[in-house]
């Protein structure tokens, strides 16, 4: 395979869970040096995106025969808290692009897998969302797809288009004239393909996730595949997109520690009557660091078991490989209440450090719980709660919507 993967003029070097780490660290610490400001400017990292991609981050989980650093589900998740960590908007950005990894990493049966694992190699950026604004229930496709010649029309609007400007491929879901739902995937270049950078939310920002248009998109044959329903042996394929919005606010968590540790050190001054003659001999500002660093490794540590517990499916068939699954799913969603619990009172916690000039604006530490909440409102924990009640009080596997 490796040999395969040289000759089709993909990347020759060999990479390796540690040489990728290696190569993304200073590009992680430029990120994190000016996420306030991008913050508070409204301007996207383009420049750091490109770099990441060139150390072929989305590798890391992709098999060493693939071409790639062969890392594990917890490698992968590692990396994710870290982007997460110096950018939380962008480790949202990027999404997409992991999880088609995560697609390759785990099925050689998925559709146009060579290609998606040529693009991979290449450094593209994926982007994708089946959601939409145009009423109804939730999950209906009102963006239509139709025959012309040997090839495909497609027209509508989609929405959530996370990491949508970065992008190089853009996929989602249309509804045929015979009510089929057929997924497709395009160059975002292709014409009548329109990305709006109008995402609207009190946080999560910059992550590219707004309106896509499509205006009589042109598709080729081999750009459409059935829409894939196919619940095999483990129906929860949404698992390890739920574990990534749970390593985002695992990240999220450590920003706030690093930031909280920056200002007692650098700018805190000790209150009024207190007895430390610096901020960083007050025992209450130590109690509260102490506290934001044990929320910040509560998180960490349930996403990376969580990974462990994905990782433990794959090569699995048949009855063990359901009851694995949905055990793994079951882990996801707790995973995802203690995270995002965890990131919201340690963001919340970071101010309790200083007074009155830790709410400055320039500082920006306020963006750490707006992205946390925003991240927290895509899948409720309330649900996740209950859906892990029922599995443990009854054995009542998660429901198979992709949120589990």
């Amino acid at each position: 395979m490796t040999a395969n993967l040289i000759h089709a003029g993909r990347s020759a070097r060999r990479h390796t869970v540690a040489s990728i780490r290696a190569a993304a660290e200073p590009i992680l610490r430029r990120l994190q040096s000016g996420a306030a400001q991008r913050e508070r400017e409204r301007v996207y990292a383009f420049d750091d995106v490109r770099a990441l991609t060139e150390a072929r981050i989305t590798l890391i989980g992709i098999p060493a025969d693939d071409g790639g650093a062969d890392g594990s589900v917890r490698d992968v998740a590692d990396l994710i808290i870290a982007i997460a960590r110096a950018d939380s908007n962008v480790a949202q950005a990027l999404r997409s692009s992991f999880l088609t990894a995560n697609q390759v990493a785990s099925r050689r049966d998925l559709p146009n897998r060579s290609a998606l694992l040529r693009r991979l190699h290449n450094g593209d950026l994926f982007s994708g969302t089946a959601n939409e604004r145009s009423g109804g229930p939730s999950g209906v496709v009102h963006t239509t797809i139709r025959r012309d010649g040997d090839g495909y029309v497609v027209n509508g609007e989609k929405y959530y288009s996370t990491g949508g400007l970065y992008a190089s491929w853009f996929s989602a879901t249309a509804t045929a004239e015979d009510g089929t739902v057929l997924s497709f995937t395009v160059p975002v270049d292709r014409e009548g393909v329109q990305r709006l950078d109008d995402f609207d939310a009190v946080g999560q920002r910059l992550t590219a996730s707004g309106t896509t248009r499509l205006v009589n998109v042109r598709l080729s044959a081999d750009e459409v595949v059935a829409w894939d329903e196919a619940r095999r042996d483990t129906p929860w394929p949404g698992s390890f997109a739920q574990l990534y919005l749970a390593a985002i606010q695992a990240g999220i968590a450590a920003a706030a520690l690093d930031d909280a540790v920056w200002f007692v050190r650098e700018k805190a001054r000790p209150i009024k009557h207190s007895t430390a003659a610096r901020s960083t001999e007050d025992p209450y500002v130590r109690h509260t660091v102490g506290e934001i660093a044990a929320r910040a490794h509560a998180a960490r540590s349930v996403v990376l078991l969580a990974g462990e517990a994905l990782q433990a499916v794959r090569g699995l068939t048949g009855a063990p490989a359901r009851a694995a699954a949905a055990e793994a799913a079951v882990t996801v969603a707790q995973t995802a209440v203690i995270a995002i619990e965890s990131a919201l009172r340690a963001t919340e916690l970071l101010f309790d450090v200083g007074g009155g000039s830790i709410t400055d604006r320039d500082l920006g530490f306020d963006r750490h719980w707006r992205n946390a909440r925003t991240a927290a409102n895509h899948n409720p924990r309330q649900w996740k709660a209950a859906v892990t009640g029922a599995f443990h009080l009854t054995g009542e596997d998660p429901p198979t919507t992709g949120l589990f």
